[in-house]
């Protein structure tokens, strides 16, 4: 018996139900295009199995070993490494157990829908995973992961990902991309530029990471002018190995556009390491204005995840590092924040902006509006948080009255997860053929427009957003 339901998450009433399935089945099988996420690119330019169940499913998913953690299971528990070297187990069959057996704790949860979608779609498991079946389940994942259709490359084919980008640094070398480009193989995996560290005067060893990305681009980024060509450079680099975008994680959307010599000022306040709070965060506002005229030049489109208190916990962050499911949404301004960019260059059509939120509170008042007016923004879907059936549903219907849904760029899965990749987008497609045939049922869309659009939202908003 199928793990999924095959109508899950479609509307009750039977016309609607009727008209989400036969909208479905138009989407479902489309390409992935996958712009924007946290995959491995080792693992296309090395093609390497997966290590075990264990490590493809829970130790590196924040959203699975966060809900454990509030259970009270030690992250060491799951394997999560620990900054400071100290013991962890390691024995994936354990580790396994131990989540099977507190799989109960995800139900009715988004991961507990992505998992069962890799267990039953990709690794063609029967049974429900409990503590009764985890060794079996186990012993059949290890032996799928242990031939050569499991590996990486084959997965990314049978997924049918038209494209994927993974998020790297700016001072990554990008050697797996380079290695990837070398190999042959026609899998279109590309980089996205993300210059947090150093772009953010909090961010650890920030003035070391200018320094390295003098030394990668033979500029002088102790000056202001050496650190913007330092940035070009490493700009073109990214474009030189197909990025088509840039992503800029700060905890606000301030930005900021001051002058030169005062932004020069702020720079070596920063690089010195005696800014306060609030001149870190009006430095990160003036990199972001940089960042987009940098944009009008080169054409990589930005995108602003804005709004998250990351690694809330000391305790975990001290222990674990960063990324170790420990951010927490905060409330996000939008209106005034980004007011300075868009004064400079908000309507200037050579600029696209998309916009993500953890602050569902924005969507209607001031999200939309402002990619209902601006020609540079676009909304980016729900995010984080609120990618599950229920958020990407209240994201459409505070959107699409203001924004329409051409201002808005389909769907990405934003995931480390390798596997939930096809789970996430068939979560989406579903979502948005629900939505649209209740717009449909309700008298506000016609039957023919709601085809289109569920092409568009699958496939082609995303393409054309980031410029694939």
């Amino acid at each position: 018996m199928p793990i999924l339901d095959p109508d899950r998450l479609f509307p009750l009433d039977p016309r609607s139900r009727g008209l989400a399935r036969a909208l479905y089945k138009s989407v479902g099988d489309l390409p992935i295009i996958s712009p924007h996420g946290h995959t491995d690119p080792r693992w296309y330019a090395e093609n390497p199995a997966f290590p075990d169940p264990a490590q493809l499913f829970v130790t590196p998913d924040h959203y699975v070993f966060r809900m454990l953690f509030s259970q009270g299971i030690a992250l060491e528990r799951l394997g999560v490494p620990r900054a400071d070297g100290g013991p962890v187990e390691t024995d994936g069959r354990t580790i396994w157990r131990l989540f099977a057996e507190n799989y109960h704790l995800l139900r009715a949860t988004p991961s507990a829908m992505w998992i069962d979608h890799a267990l039953q779609h990709v690794f063609g498991v029967e049974d429900r995973l409990n503590a009764a079946t985890a060794d079996a389940i186990y012993d059949h994942l290890s032996d799928c992961l242990g031939r050569d259709d499991y590996r990486p490359r084959a997965l990314f084919e049978r997924f049918n990902i038209a494209a994927i980008a993974t998020t790297d640094s700016a001072i990554d070398p990008l050697d797996h991309h380079k290695a990837i480009r070398a190999s042959g193989w026609t899998g279109r995996v590309i980089p996205t530029y993300r210059p947090d560290a150093v772009v953010d005067p909090d961010f650890p060893g920030f003035a070391d990471n200018i320094a390295t990305m003098g030394e990668m681009t033979g500029e002088d980024t102790r000056s202001w002018d050496g650190y913007l060509a330092a940035h070009r450079a490493r700009r073109a680099a990214f474009i030189e190995l197909g990025a088509t975008a840039s992503d800029h994680g700060h905890p606000t959307a301030r930005t900021e556009d001051i002058a030169p010599d005062q932004a020069a000022s702020l720079f070596a306040k920063a690089l010195a390491g005696d800014c306060t709070a609030d001149e870190a965060d009006a430095f990160r506002g003036q990199m972001l204005t940089e960042m987009a005229r940098m944009s009008l030049d080169d054409g990589l489109v930005m995108q602003i995840h804005a709004g998250s208190h990351r690694n809330h916990s000391a305790a975990i962050f001290s222990q674990f590092g960063r990324d170790k499911g420990c951010d927490i949404p905060t409330r996000t301004d939008y209106v005034h924040a980004l007011k300075p960019l868009l004064d400079a260059h908000g309507t200037d059509p050579r600029l696209s902006i998309i916009l993500f939120t953890l602050d569902e509170t924005v969507f209607s008042r001031e999200l939309a509006p402002l990619a209902g007016v601006y020609p540079t923004l676009k909304l980016g879907p729900a995010w984080w948080f609120h990618d599950s059936a229920e958020g990407m549903r209240r994201f459409r219907e505070t959107t699409t009255e203001t924004a329409g849904f051409y201002n808005t760029v389909g769907f990405n899965d934003d995931t480390r997860a390798f596997c939930s990749i096809p789970a996430r987008h068939d979560v989406a497609r579903r979502v948005d053929c629900a939505y649209l045939a209740t717009l449909v049922a309700t008298g506000r869309l016609d039957e023919g427009d709601a085809y289109e659009v569920a092409q568009d939202l699958a496939y082609r908003l995303a393409k054309q957003a980031y410029r694939l």
